[in-house]
């Protein structure tokens, strides 16, 4: 419910300058369909994105490790300047979704720990890769609409 501005007084101003009781204007929501999305957005424009992946520090791990057969905890580490913690809650969720898989060992009495992609962590990457080159596409193709010409 939006009220009715009161008259502007110097003694209904407050401190800040603003009005004491006065309300901002509602915004209008674009009108939304059963799937979340405004109306008139195709439902294949907009793909479903692997949240799990979406994260940026998870897309950089996984990214990281399409590029190389294998990496270290610490490589990783430094290759992404992340936290220990971070990196190893991070690297967790992959693994427990089955797109890392951790192989931990020690060297000289220190442990440490591999991280490798699976074959369907690669599979999922790929298919994240292929939801936002579809999603790119498909602004592209809007924004060429709108063109002046």
């Amino acid at each position: 419910m939006v009220r009715a501005r009161p008259s502007a007084s110097p003694a209904t101003a407050t401190a800040s300058g603003k009005r004491a009781g006065a309300t901002v204007p509602a915004r209008e929501k674009p009108a939304r369909g059963k799937a979340g999305l405004e109306k008139g957005v195709r439902r294949s424009a907009v793909p479903d994105l692997d949240r799990l992946i979406h994260e940026r520090l998870r897309l950089a791990i996984v990214s990281a490790l399409a590029a190389n057969e294998s990496l270290s905890f610490r490589e990783l580490k430094t290759l992404l300047q992340a936290s220990d913690g971070n990196l190893s809650v991070h690297a967790r969720k992959l693994e427990d979704a089955g797109y890392v898989a951790t192989e931990k060992s020690f060297e000289r009495r220190v442990p440490k720990t591999q991280y490798r992609l699976t074959a369907e962590g690669r599979r999922a990457f790929v298919r994240y890769l292929n939801h936002l080159e579809a999603l790119v596409e498909s602004a592209r193709a809007s924004a060429s609409a709108f063109r002046d010409p």
